[in-house]
């Protein structure tokens, strides 16, 4: 596994499928500020060709195989929801406050015990954490235009942190 963040800035974004499987990856998308293209479940290569990354949730499995096998003979990354063999990644369990993103992945082993520790994680860093975000980014702004290495900032960080209290 290979944890990244992806930024759909320059980068389009397609989604297929029906039911609650659609509605929860539309939804997974809006809240990390992505407007998906919306694939017909019959797209061809064209419409498919268009999209960097491809989310297929609620078709049955014939369908969402075929639109896994096209995407990945086009160069297009893939996630079918819930069938890790026709996945190119998978999509960590998350909490969002702000610009601070908490995840949590088993490798689609337990997703069970993400949803867990998703639910514990959000108990702990409430919405409060992107203020606390927002502090140490104009701190971390004034330190790097004093100058001050990577490692000294980093240091600093960690010593605000410990200063508020923020983690006890």
């Amino acid at each position: 596994m290979l944890p990244i963040i992806f930024d759909p800035a320059n980068s389009v974004v397609g989604l297929v499928g029906e039911g609650e499987g659609f509605a929860r990856r539309r939804q997974m998308l809006g809240d990390a500020g992505i407007c998906p293209i919306v694939l017909d479940a019959g797209a061809g290569e064209g419409a498919i060709a268009a999209v960097r990354l491809l989310f297929v949730a609620g078709l049955e499995n014939g369908r969402a195989a075929r639109l896994a096998r096209l995407a990945r003979h086009l160069g297009v990354l893939v996630n079918v929801e819930d069938v890790p063999a026709l996945c190119d990644f998978h999509v960590p369990a998350s909490v969002r406050r702000g610009n601070l993103l908490l995840t949590i992945s088993t490798g689609g082993r337990v997703p069970g015990l993400s949803r867990t520790l998703r639910e514990w994680l959000e108990t702990r860093f409430g919405p409060e954490w992107q203020t606390y975000l927002d502090d140490l980014s104009v701190a971390r702004e004034g330190w790097r235009a004093e100058g001050l290495p990577p490692p000294v900032v980093s240091q600093k960080t960690r010593e605000r942190v410990s200063e508020k209290g923020w983690l006890e």
